[in-house]
C-alpha cells in the first residue's frame, strides 16, 4: 500500500509530501507529477515519482494501484475541474484504490459560492463512485491574502467588499497536517471535515495586524461590489476571475467563511497558525 498524493508539486502538494515523511517511511509515499524535474528533489528524498496529467486520463492509469490511499488536491485551473477529478476519480476506480480524500471547500453541498460549484460536482462524483472517500473541505488559506502584500504595502489599504465579514483561515502549512492525518491514521472513511482556523478575523482586523507589524498604516476600504470588480479587472485581474474574487467577499460577508469547528487543529494535532504568525512570515519575505 502506498499513500499517493496528486499536484505533488504545488504548494500544498508539497507540504503535504513533507508531512507524509514526517509519519511513514519514503518508499510508502508516491507523488504524482506532471514534470518530473520539478519534482527531483521529492525523489531525492526517496518519494517515488508516477508521471501523469489531470488532462491526460489516459496518463492516470499508471497513477494508481489496487490498495492505494490516494489525496486528490483539486486542480487550479477553475473551469476546467470537473473533467479533471472526473479523469482521476475515473483511474481510481479501476485501480482499486482503498480510500480516495479529496480537498474540497468549507461547507461542502451548502457553499453556494461560485468557487465552490466544481468542488460540489467532485463531490457527487466521489460518491456516485462508490469509492471509499474523505472530503478535506478546506476553507481559506491565510496565503490568499498575505501573498498579496506587494499592493497593499504600495497602496496602504486592504480592498475588500466583504462588509464585516470574518474569515477563519488557516496556513497551507495547517492544511497540510490535517491531510496526513487522514492519509496514514484510521477511522477517517466517509468522513466530511469542515476544516478552517480557530479564529475568524475581519478585514479591518487584517489592515491592523499588518499597520502594526510594518509600522505603516493600512486601512481597511470596504467598497460595493462593482467597484471592487471595476478594481481588480483594472489592475489586470481577468474579468472572470474578478468576478469569483468578489463572489468569495459576498460570501465572506454572509458568515460562509467565518466557520471555526475545530476539526482542522484536531486533525493537525495542534492549533492553527495565528494570523500574527502568518503576516509576520509574509512581511519578511517581501
Amino acid at each position: 500500500m502506498s499513500i499517493v498524493v496528486t499536484g505533488a508539486t504545488g504548494s500544498l502538494g508539497r507540504l503535504v509530501i513533507g508531512e507524509l515523511l514526517t509519519k511513514v517511511p519514503a518508499a510508502q509515499v508516491v507523488a504524482v507529477v506532471r514534470d518530473k524535474e520539478k519534482a527531483a528533489d521529492l525523489a531525492a528524498r526517496g518519494v517515488e515519482l508516477r508521471i501523469a496529467d489531470y488532462d491526460e486520463p489516459a496518463t492516470l492509469a499508471e497513477a494508481f494501484r489496487a490498495g492505494d490511499r490516494v489525496l486528490l488536491i483539486s486542480g487550479s485551473e477553475v473551469g476546467r475541474r470537473v473533467p479533471q477529478h472526473t479523469a482521476v476519480i475515473e483511474a481510481a476506480k479501476a485501480a482499486g484504490v482503498t480510500q480516495l480524500a479529496y480537498t474540497g471547500v468549507l461547507g461542502g453541498p451548502a457553499a453556494d459560492f461560485l468557487l465552490a460549484a466544481e468542488h460540489k460536482v467532485t463531490e457527487q462524483l466521489i460518491l456516485d463512485s462508490e469509492l471509499p472517500y474523505t472530503f478535506l473541505r478546506n476553507g481559506w488559506y491565510t496565503e490568499n491574502y498575505t501573498e498579496q502584500l506587494a499592493p497593499v504595502l504600495a497602496h496602504g489599504a486592504v480592498v475588500a467588499s466583504a462588509g464585516a465579514g470574518r474569515v477563519a483561515s488557516a496556513s497551507r502549512a495547517d492544511y497540510a497536517a490535517a491531510a496526513a492525518t487522514v492519509l496514514t491514521g484510521e477511522g477517517h472513511l466517509g468522513q466530511a471535515y469542515e476544516l478552517s482556523g480557530d479564529v475568524a478575523w475581519s478585514f479591518a482586523e487584517y489592515a491592523a495586524e499588518l499597520s502594526a507589524q510594518s509600522g505603516r498604516t493600512i486601512v481597511h476600504n470596504d467598497v460595493p461590489a462593482a467597484a471592487h470588480l471595476e478594481i481588480l479587472t483594472g489592475a489586470g485581474v481577468p474579468a472572470p476571475f474578478a468576478e469569483i474574487l468578489v463572489d468569495v467577499d459576498a460570501a465572506v460577508g454572509r458568515g460562509l467563511l467565518a466557520t471555526t469547528s475545530g476539526d482542522l487543529s484536531r486533525l493537525a494535532g495542534r492549533p492553527t497558525t495565528p494570523l500574527a504568525d502568518s503576516v509576520r512570515a509574509a512581511l519578511a519575505a517581501v
